[in-house]
């Protein structure tokens, strides 16, 4: 007689090799991306964000066109993107959404061409897709030791420059008059990203990495009263919904009779059902967060 447990998880599933590339590769991203996540969604930089998942795109279509290493290619070409949207001064919230996009334009006309000379020089099909939209059970073991390094410089980053970044999110104004170098601490919060959206774009794919950096992280803040604690549970959010959406991808075989659903659609899936719940049962405490900034304005005060 078949067990609930052996219902909900196929035979193989934890003996299987990409499974296990998979979850590992996955859990990395999404811890990285939910505690750089809250920080983004903070500071008002979603766009931000999605711009640099969507540029760095072009580093994975040159490394599938030159034959390197992809996590390589997303990360190099997040990083070039994050440093010249942050050093082309603008003090304005509008002239920063106008070089973002002006970046992301560029970025994304870069990709087209390399997607290109993939397809017509080595007759690739499946590049688009998977950098794209990602292919988890297809990424080679090979690049886990890399991976886990990018994910633990990324969080020794974070944890190096907690206390002047969340201050100069919180409230850039006072962080400055504190002696906070703002805008270094701009440029070093992009960089982080640029990290964490490249680990992500290796596992659900460019487009979509912005939902493992903002969905979790959003769904956090709704939660949590405090930052810490909102780090804490975007990393959790996050992981969940990864190996959730590998556990149905994989089991979706079953289903579906050999053709699977993609890892990255249920991951996403799973964050977006999580922020409609979260949003319309109510669980809000989102606004206690400038409390927050009350309470140091009254200090340095």
């Amino acid at each position: 007689m078949p067990t609930l447990f052996s219902i909900i998880v196929e035979p193989g599933f934890f003996t299987s090799e990409p499974v296990r590339t998979a979850a590992v590769i996955g859990a990395a991203a999404a811890i990285v991306s939910g505690v750089v996540g809250v920080f983004t969604v903070i500071r008002g930089q979603s766009f931000a964000g999605h711009s640099l998942a969507d540029v760095s795109s072009a580093g994975g279509s040159a490394a599938f066109l030159f034959g390197i290493n992809p996590l390589l290619g997303f990360l190099g070409m997040g990083v070039l993107a994050a440093m010249s949207m942050e050093l082309v001064r603008a003090d304005h919230a509008s002239e920063r959404d106008l070089v973002t996009g002006v970046v992301t334009g560029a970025g994304l006309g870069v990709a087209a061409l390399f997607l290109y000379l993939d397809m017509t020089t080595s007759s690739t099909t499946g590049a688009a897709v998977t950098i794209m939209f990602g292919s988890m059970f297809a990424i080679p073991a090979s690049i886990v030791p890399l991976a886990l390094t990018v994910g633990i410089s990324a969080l020794l980053a974070v944890g190096l420059l907690y206390r002047p970044l969340l201050l100069s999110s919180l409230d850039p104004d006072l962080a400055a008059v504190r002696g906070v170098p703002v805008r270094l601490i701009g440029l070093l919060h992009l960089i982080v990203v640029a990290m964490a959206v490249a680990l992500s774009a290796i596992t659900v794919g460019a487009i979509l990495s912005t939902g493992l950096l903002i969905g979790p992280a959003a769904i956090a803040l709704h939660l949590a009263k405090r930052p810490g604690l909102a780090i804490l549970l975007a990393a959790a959010i996050g992981i969940a919904a990864t190996w959730g959406g590998i556990l149905i991808a994989y089991d979706s075989y079953e289903w579906t009779g050999g053709h699977g659903w993609p890892v990255s659609f249920c991951i996403v899936a799973l964050i977006f059902l999580a922020y409609v719940v979260v949003a319309q049962t109510g669980l809000r405490h989102w606004r206690l967060l400038p409390r927050v900034v009350s309470a140091r304005t009254q200090r340095a005060g």
